[in-house]
Order: structure tokens, then sequence, then C-alpha cells
């Protein structure tokens, strides 16, 4: 950041490269759509689904910015490693990895079958630090800026969620570990902790859970993707060069961490 940049300016991110997992459907879209709108080249990550991962890319294209996809599983380490160099192959670097890709599996905790508790880690925790690894060596040498997507269960629980929320709380520690041992190579390490989000996974509560989860939050409603995405480019820019280790709460006031 430059003592001559303007409030705008703050925001621009043109000529860099920015890698989303899981980057193909509601909250993950959404992320890709702002950092390409202010002026990223995004690099679409997806392991099913590729036709909603090609139409984002075609539609970031057509809307003038630069869109691909690329495919790997975030719990293969070997997969990641092989991604993220065909990223290093093609865009010549990496300077923002928002790590979203992530899965329920919820249920009871004295019922919860292993592979349930497994699978949620793997993907939401194994997947995250798997990326951050693989990130951090394509940034160490000039810096970047990793974010990751944490959830609310992870500070305040929540009920059949347990394999989640621990999952959730790791990354949180994770990325505040990073952060420390990165600092001096000029690369951040920060987390976005959405609360409940309009996504295709929300829209099919029923009335009556919506209605009791809305009681429970002071603004009154659930966010939307846009909201958590505002939060990323926030944290992707230089208005964000001081903040390191932070983890930023979305979440109309239902918990205040």
């Amino acid at each position: 950041m430059t003592k001559q940049a303007t409030p705008a300016g703050l925001f621009e991110l043109s000529g860099r490269v920015a890698l989303v997992t899981g980057a193909q459907r509601s909250i993950g879209a959404e992320i890709a759509r702002m950092l390409a709108s202010a002026g990223a080249e995004i690099v679409i990550n997806y392991v099913e689904e590729p036709e909603r991962a090609d139409a984002l890319a075609d539609e970031i294209n057509n809307a003038g910015g630069k869109a691909w996809t690329v495919l790997f599983d975030v719990t293969d380490s070997q997969a990641v490693t092989a991604g993220f160099e065909q990223v290093a192959e093609r865009a010549g670097r990496l300077d923002i990895l928002v790590n979203n890709a992530g899965i329920r599996r919820d249920g009871l905790a004295l019922r919860m079958k292993d592979k349930d508790w497994q699978d949620s880690l793997k993907v939401n925790l194994d997947g995250v630090f798997f990326c951050c690894r693989a990130a951090l060596a394509l940034m160490r040498a000039s810096g970047g800026n990793i974010i990751n997507i944490s959830s609310v269960a992870g500070f305040s629980g929540s009920v059949g969620q347990a394999n989640y929320a621990a999952a959730k709380a790791g990354v949180i520690g994770l990325s505040r570990s990073l952060a420390v041992e990165y600092a001096t190579r000029q690369i951040r390490v920060n987390c976005v902790v959405p609360g409940l989000v309009e996504t295709e996974m929300t829209e099919n509560l029923k009335p009556a859970y919506r209605e009791e989860f809305i009681k429970r939050i002071p603004m009154g409603r659930f966010g939307e993707p846009e909201e958590v995405a505002a939060a990323v480019l926030f944290l992707a820019s230089d208005a964000a060069s001081y903040i390191t280790g932070a983890a930023i709460h979305i979440n109309g006031g239902g918990y205040l961490g």
C-alpha cells in the first residue's frame, strides 16, 4: 500500500491472481465474482459440477474479467500440489488463496459414523492445510494473501455438528499459526467467519426452523453470499495491509466473538 492510494484504489486487485477453492457455487462463486470485479485473475477450483465451474468462468470472462478452472480434490495432497503447479505454470504467480471448499456431515456425536467425522475433517481442515502449504511455497518469494473460510460453529459450537465445528475451530488455530510464521515473508493469513447465510443449503430449511434461527439474530435475517465476499475482498486488498491473524465475524450480531 502506498500513501498516495485513493480509497477506491485500496481495493484494486489488477495484476493479481486469486485461487478460490470450491468456487463453483454459493459463497465461493460470489467470492470469485467479487475478486474478479476488483480486477483479479480468478482460478476456479472444483472437484464436482464442472458445468457450474465452466459457467462461472464464462460469466466472468464475458463481463470483461479473466477466469479459468482447475480440477483437484483438496483432500488429496498430491493432487493439490499438482493443481498449484498448474496455476504457477499458467499464471506465473499466485497472490491470493481463498480456502472456501467445505462439506457438512451432520449428526449427533453419539451416533456419528467414523466416516462422517473423518470426511468432515479431511475437507474442512486437512484440505485447508494442504492448500495453504502449496500456496506458501508459491508466495514465500514475493508475498501473498491467504483467506480461510471458517464458521461461527467453530466458536459457538453447534448441535449435530461436532465434526464440522471441530474442523472450523481448527482452521482458526491453523490460520493464526501461519500468520505468525509467515508475517516476515509478507504473507498475510486471515479468516472470515460467516454465520447463517442464504445458500442452497439454508434455502431448504423448514420455515419453522428458519424463523427460530432468525429470532437469534439481532439484525433479523440471514446474511447474503455477497456480504461474505465483500469481507474477503477487504482482506485480500491493500486496505487490510496491516491485518493478519484476524477472524472477521459476519453474522448479524448472532454471535459476538
